[in-house]
């Protein structure tokens, strides 16, 4: 099979018979699959689902709302598509930019393709204004130069979609573990549409869901394959500081100065303990890391091809 097209899905009846409607006319010539994942839907989606659905949909119910990161893991783990499509349910995205994906993914040779919405058909305040603050620290702090990191629709290549490790809200991170992954990714032109039924999931509340999940991705990225570089680091600074503090007291103790009733002892002892604190915890964390690795043989490292005989 071609294509497998995800669409995670909650509270969006409808839009069904639409997306239904819309997705045949934009991909009628590819032999594709519809994986339509119901996260924890109240207003009858999944039962609109089963009345419009054609021969090539299929359904997947998850027993409960778990967010749009994890309706999104569970579609792509189901999906047999050589590529793999993600696209939002409430048809602002269009499925009529995935044939034009595919075509560049395949003429630039790209593992992975990202929308960027052109021209967004969103309210200024609460979309679009906190939306492109957040796209700016995102490309700032992880160096992965993609400007719109919350358009859903993408086109992955199979091998790179099964194995982002898609976990809690990661899905507007997820040019981020691509870049982790080693994968080749372009961004291109997409259209936008308003929406016409249904509410809209997103909301200024993510802002701090966002800010604690951009601080994971940083951490992650840059000391998760090594954490001891980092907390072994503040820790010996700590720890340095913490003693030479201590030992210039000591100094002053021995020249017969009153240091008992200074906060820089104090000071002192607590850089010290924060110190041995930090090391400890970076110990602990590289052996967390080899269990992750060796508890489920995984490689830390990911072959793109091997060239001659062995």
């Amino acid at each position: 099979m071609k294509l497998s097209v995800v669409i995670p899905l909650m509270n969006e009846a409808e839009n069904i018979r639409p997306l239904f409607e819309a997705l045949d006319a934009a991909l009628g010539t590819i032999d594709h699959e519809i994986i339509l994942v119901d996260d924890g839907s109240t207003d009858g989606t999944a039962a609109a689902i089963q009345e419009a659905a054609p021969p090539n949909a299929r359904l997947v119910v998850l027993n409960k709302n778990y967010g749009q990161t994890t309706a999104m893991a569970a579609g792509i783990d189901h999906a047999m598509g050589e590529l793999i499509a993600t696209m939002d349910g409430d048809l602002q995205n269009d499925p009529g930019d995935i044939p034009m994906m595919i075509r560049h993914l395949e003429a630039h040779g790209l593992d992975v393709v990202a929308g960027r919405r052109a021209s967004r058909k969103d309210g200024m305040v609460l979309r679009k204004i906190p939306s492109a603050l957040a796209n700016a620290m995102i490309r700032n702090l992880t160096d992965v130069h993609i400007r719109d990191y919350g358009c859903t629709l993408k086109v992955f290549r199979k091998d790179v979609a099964k194995n982002l490790g898609l976990y809690g809200e990661l899905h507007r991170f997820i040019p981020v573990l691509v870049q982790l992954y080693g994968a080749r990714m372009e961004e291109v032109d997409v259209r936008h549409h308003p929406r016409k039924y249904g509410r809209s999931k997103y909301g200024i509340g993510r802002t701090f869901k966002v800010l604690s999940d951009l601080l994971f991705m940083v951490f992650f990225q840059k000391w998760g394959q090594k954490p001891m570089h980092l907390f072994g680091t503040l820790g010996f600074f700590s720890f340095f500081l913490g003693i030479a503090v201590n030992l210039y007291l000591l100094a002053l103790k021995l020249l017969g100065e009153e240091i008992g009733g200074r906060p820089l002892l104090s000071l002192g002892v607590i850089l010290t303990f924060i110190g041995i604190q930090l090391i400890t915890t970076g110990f602990v964390a590289e052996f967390i890391m080899r269990t992750y690795y060796e508890s489920q043989n995984k490689k830390p490292y990911i072959i793109r091809k091997i060239v001659g005989k062995p």
